[in-house]
């Protein structure tokens, strides 16, 4: 293969699998990229990043800066969603090549008048592009270039900063070489920063053993929404399967009048596409997610692609189902775990294209009511290549759509979720509880390749799980969990009135709540408050009113002399906002430590006063020294500090 150019671009960065999968931003992000860029000889090299918005026509460019080693960085800011596309160009710039040539013979006192000859082409490539100003200033330099006369003021100009700013102005990209042409998909900022908050709709009835309603759920959304949530997250809202019906803690045989569990969809009732109907109409549906939005929340709603025994779909469709050997349906299982009130959709099934427009259209069904972001059950489950294909096609009318993994599965399983589209990821923080477990898991999801396109979401427990250091807790370890979960990720949801209400009876010797809602309706005292709900409150507050809290991959953990004592600094881009996060892992004893402030990275020195104002306190202290004692109790196991220099 002939190929004339003489620069070679490798190690492009960020990328994923060269450029298979595109990596992520929000709105306002920026993209640093890096690059390595050779050239033969001793020429001067020049590089570029280009970038465009998928609506634009043509790139826009920005000059790269040299490090070392042949590196070269650059940045742009993502300012609308959608897709980016961004690549390098590279070339030997041969204008700045002469400029440096002829400046160190002159510095060595040589007569270079061939050499201002030579420089003429350069210039008659410039004076083409220039007007005004600039064009008579080129035309000055060729006349003075070729005039022996005017010998003395060529050489300065020639090598002068106006002449080098010029050329690196208007380059002349001789043999230029392109890198591959690479993506950024950017979502709007609650890709990044939300904060869910999760219950059963059917448990939301003020009256005891009342099935509730989406006007009961009206009735929460000003409670929700004074906590600091932004996002109330539903399982699934649909008619609910008879067949094969669990009972209460999950017993196999249902008595009369057992609720079932939501994820066993579907009945003589409908499907996929239908609302429970002890829930409400469809109207009540609709209301309940307009006066969420208009309190500034969201309805996050379930997908859950399975099927109960007698959904509809199982006599419309049979094709999209696997029978067994003796015509009987397999029911769903995840050994030991049995689902016997779920069947699985056949996604291998020949006529899988018309099972992934119907499961499009189930998506785009419920878009039609506002729903803008899903939590989708079990993802794992499905075919890579299926979500990747469905949330494409939502994506391309629907840039705003959001879509949770429920994924507890293998890292490489979650992590491949999130190449092929997922907005957000469940993650393995909910049993990340040592001091070393939180902050090596930290550090591969903030400093690895996984910074680029898997953005965690941290749940302190969930309905399927109540944590072995849950069960039996007090209301530190609560508060400690919630903390470390609303500081150390921009994403963050609860299984709300269990957590807030710390419920934590499990069944023996299994991380399963005891009395789970997911077999039965519960009633909660919506009313009460204590002692957990307002630090909860407080934290979602200052996660509104500091962007350090707003992301997640701004974070140096800092020394701390104390294994029960966990720190860390964050900040925004800009560092116009810091905050410094000391955290008690305790919940039974006071714990003491000396905590080293990151200074260098703060950008001060010894001595620099600073306050610490405390955003759950509202207390504040007065620090000088890279070194400073903390003390934590249980009674309030962390400080949130906002760093005042």
């Amino acid at each position: 293969m002939f190929k004339q150019q003489r620069v070679v671009i490798e190690n492009m960065t960020p990328q994923l699998h060269c450029g298979a999968f595109f990596i992520k931003r929000v709105v306002g992000e920026s993209v640093e990229v890096k690059t390595d860029v050779l050239g033969d000889g001793h020429d001067v090299i020049q590089a570029e990043l280009q970038f465009k918005h998928e609506k634009d026509k043509n790139f826009s460019a920005q000059r790269m800066s040299p490090l070392v080693n042949d590196a070269y960085t650059a940045s742009f800011t993502v300012e609308k969603q959608g897709y980016y596309f961004y690549r390098i160009s590279a070339w030997v710039d041969h204008a700045l090549n002469w400029q440096h040539g002829i400046e160190a013979k002159i510095k060595d006192g040589q007569h270079v008048k061939s050499e201002l000859l030579d420089g003429v082409q350069y210039l008659n490539y410039i004076v083409k592009k220039v007007k005004g100003t600039e064009k008579s200033y080129v035309e000055g330099l060729i006349s003075d270039f070729g005039n022996e006369k005017t010998y003395d003021s060529a050489i300065k100009e020639a090598v002068s900063e106006k002449l080098h700013h010029l050329f690196l102005k208007y380059p002349q990209r001789i043999l230029s070489n392109f890198s591959e042409e690479l993506s950024v998909y950017v979502d709007r900022k609650k890709a990044s920063f939300s904060t869910w908050y999760e219950f059963f709709p059917r448990s939301s009835s003020p009256e005891p053993n009342k099935h509730g309603t989406f006007k009961d759920c009206e009735r929460l959304l000003e409670r929700i929404m004074d906590m600091g949530f932004d996002t109330i997250y539903f399982p699934p809202i649909h008619p609910i399967g008879e067949v094969n019906r669990k009972g209460r803690n999950n017993v196999v045989q249902a008595k009369e009048g057992d609720s079932g569990v939501p994820w066993a969809i579907g009945s003589h009732l409908g499907g996929h596409k239908s609302i429970h109907p002890e829930l409400g109409t469809e109207e009540d549906f609709g209301r309940l997610v307009k006066k969420a939005n208009k309190l500034g929340m969201e309805i996050a709603l379930d997908l859950a692609f399975q099927a109960a025994p007698d959904h509809p779909y199982i006599s419309t469709n049979p094709e999209w189902f696997r029978k067994r050997p003796d015509g009987t349906m397999q029911y769903a299982e995840n050994p030991p775990k049995k689902y016997q009130d779920i069947v699985n959709f056949y996604f291998e099934s020949p006529a899988y294209k018309e099972l992934w427009k119907e499961l499009l259209d189930v998506t785009l069904h419920w878009i039609g009511f506002g729903v803008k972001i899903f939590r989708v059950d079990n993802p794992h489950t499905k075919p890579y290549y299926f979500w990747n294909w469905l949330i494409t096609e939502v994506k391309k009318k629907h840039p705003d759509v959001l879509f949770l993994a429920e994924a507890f599965s293998r890292p490489r399983v979650m992590q491949q979720l999130a190449k092929q589209g997922f907005s957000q990821s469940y993650t393995y923080f909910t049993w990340r509880v040592h001091k070393h477990e939180i902050i090596d898991y930290m550090v591969e999801l903030t400093q690895s390749e996984m910074r680029e396109y898997y953005r965690p979401n941290f749940w302190p427990n969930t309905p399927d799980i109540n944590p072995y250091h849950l069960q039996g807790s007090n209301d530190a370890m609560h508060i400690i969990r919630y903390a470390l979960a609303a500081t150390l990720s921009g994403n963050i949801g609860i299984y709300g009135p269990v957590f807030e209400y710390m419920v934590t009876e499990a069944l023996p010797g299994k991380e399963e709540y005891l009395d789970c809602e997911k077999y039965e309706v519960r009633n909660w005292d919506w009313s009460k408050e204590n002692k957990l709900t307002h630090v909860i409150t407080k934290l979602n507050q200052a996660r509104k009113d500091h962007p350090a809290l707003q992301q997640t991959n701004n974070i140096r953990f800092c020394h701390i002399e104390n294994d029960r004592l966990m720190a860390f600094y964050k900040w925004n881009d800009s560092r116009d906002d810091q905050v410094l996060v000391i955290i008690s892992l305790d919940p039974y004893y006071s714990q003491q430590g000396m905590v080293q402030l990151p200074l260098a990275e703060m950008g001060i020195h010894q001595g620099h006063e600073m306050t610490m104002h405390d955003l759950v306190t509202d207390s504040g202290y007065l620090w000088y020294d890279e070194w400073n004692y903390v003390e934590l109790h249980p009674a309030l196991p962390f400080h949130l500090f906002q760093i005042n220099l």
